[in-house]
């Protein structure tokens, strides 16, 4: 099957006067720059909204309108890739070659503390995650839908391209979507544009500001808010396919490895370079000798074993579960352990976004001279200049 580009597919349903179906949705630019009667045909809705049946199949089609899912590994491939660490290698080789020569024992003992450390790191990231989730879920929030000929709260996870939305002071909006009606709206768009003061919205076909999208005057965009006034939209994108979507798509790639990560990485790696090279010293040496192969390659290993610090793994991961109960108790929900180490390493931490962590209110704080000590004079003249 051929795949036909969004902006093709609408422009064929324009032509022919028919209603797209139910699995397409309009090109970004077609949200704000079409007449919306064409835009509510290509999204097979009308003014009232769908209906509960026909609701129920779009989502099957386009999943949950949730931007900031993420999908996660199988648990028990989380729990395995946790066996990369360099150090966790060199015990569980050491202590196999041990048992492939009897050493049953040593062996037991070595996995059995190994399979405890990553066992305990494994369940508290779970943990972590569940706490979460179950956080999300707690304050989902509700979006006043037109179903079948009436107007429902429903959560808006379960919202579809065509859905008509109801708007007041006070709501988030839902998805990416177009206005059929408004009145006095104001939405702030810091979280997309970064700008703090709110933008007017207007229900009409001709957009101003649509140079930006996501300043396009009769649209509106998930995870916006409603500073003011009322209006009714239509959604055209939902879930990852809004605008909102591809920012929490870019943001959920895999994060770089921390500090403390790195360090622990390259500690291993470095145990593991000496334990290899001293392995083969020792057998090179006792075969020089004419030692007993057999005996050489236990020595050997019973040094490799001794060299590597196996209960490294154990202190760490205990040390940061404990850090993270503590911090539990502050309410803190602490989803990677090693956060932790970088957390405590820190030293000035700086951040802004303007109009969301900010308020866009200048404060004075203090004025100082050109060598940075506090100084009064320095505002007065200050004030003097802008007086003049």
């Amino acid at each position: 099957m051929n795949a036909v580009p969004e902006r093709d597919m609408l422009n064929g349903a324009l032509s022919s006067g028919a209603t797209a179906p139910a699995a397409s949705e309009p090109a970004p630019e077609a949200v704000w720059q079409e007449p919306l009667e064409r835009l509510l045909a290509v999204l097979g809705t009308t003014p009232a909204g769908l209906s509960g049946a026909e609701a129920s199949a779009r989502l099957a089609v386009y999943g949950p309108n949730d931007a900031a899912t993420v999908k996660r590994s199988p648990l028990w491939l989380q729990f395995l890739v946790r066996f990369r660490n360099p150090l966790v290698i060199i015990l569980l080789v050491a202590s196999g070659l041990s048992a492939a020569t009897g050493d049953i024992a040593s062996f037991l003992i070595v996995f059995c503390i190994v399979t405890a450390s990553i066992t305990l790191d494994f369940v508290q990231e779970v943990r972590a995650q569940n706490a979460v989730e179950a956080l999300r879920r707690s304050v989902a929030v509700q979006a006043t839908v037109r179903r079948d000929g009436a107007v429902v709260s429903l959560p808006i996870d379960g919202l579809v391209p065509g859905d008509v939305v109801e708007l007041i002071a006070g709501d988030l909006v839902p998805a990416d979507a177009r206005l059929i009606e408004s009145r006095d709206l104001f939405v702030n768009q810091a979280l997309l544009t970064g700008e703090p003061y709110p933008a007017e919205k207007l229900a009409n076909d001709k957009a101003t500001g649509a140079e930006n999208p996501s300043g396009a005057s009769n649209a509106v965009f998930a995870g916006t808010s409603v500073i003011s006034g009322t209006g009714t939209i239509v959604l055209c994108r939902t879930g990852d396919r809004t605008a909102l979507g591809h920012l929490a798509t870019s943001l959920s790639e895999k994060p770089p490895a921390t500090a403390f990560a790195v360090g622990i990485r390259r500690f291993g790696m470095l145990i593991m370079r000496l334990t290899v090279l001293m392995v083969l010293f020792v057998l090179v040496i006792n075969i020089f000798f004419h030692r007993p192969v057999l005996e050489s390659l236990m020595f050997a290993l019973a040094l490799a074993v001794g060299l590597t610090p196996e209960l490294l793994p154990m202190i760490v991961t205990v040390t940061l579960a404990r850090s993270a109960m503590e911090l539990a108790k502050r309410k803190v929900i602490v989803k990677r352990l090693s956060a932790i180490h970088d957390l405590g390493a820190m030293d000035v931490l700086c951040t802004d976004k303007t109009g969301t962590l900010t308020e866009a209110i200048i404060k004075l704080v203090r004025t100082i001279d050109g060598s940075g000590a506090a100084s009064r004079r320095a505002f007065v003249y200050a004030y003097a200049n802008r007086a003049g």
